[in-house]
């Protein structure tokens, strides 16, 4: 699917959603999102990853590992430079305070 520019477009599913090329609508199968102790977010299910302008990211794999630390070379993705970081996180949520 491309726009009106050429570029890659994003596909929607009947409701309007965006939805991962050739898959089914985002609502059909749950996707989880897990936080990995002093690592990176885990992504699974149906998902569609988006540049902020809309463009559709190529995750390239049905599960991605999404950086945390800021450190990635291949961002948004992790490529474990976390580990040399020491970047150091839980899994809980922290609260302002």
């Amino acid at each position: 699917m491309r726009d009106e520019t050429g570029e890659p477009g994003v596909a929607r599913s009947e409701e309007g959603r965006p939805r991962e090329r050739g898959g089914p609508p985002a609502a059909a199968e749950e996707v989880t999102v897990t936080a990995c102790e002093n690592g990176p977010l885990l992504v699974r299910g149906p998902f569609t990853l988006l540049t902020q302008d809309g463009r559709l990211i190529d995750p390239g794999r049905a599960t991605v590992a999404l950086c945390r630390c800021g450190r990635s070379s291949v961002k948004p993705f992790c490529d474990g430079s976390h580990k040399a970081a020491r970047f150091r996180t839980g899994t809980e949520p922290q609260r302002p305070g």
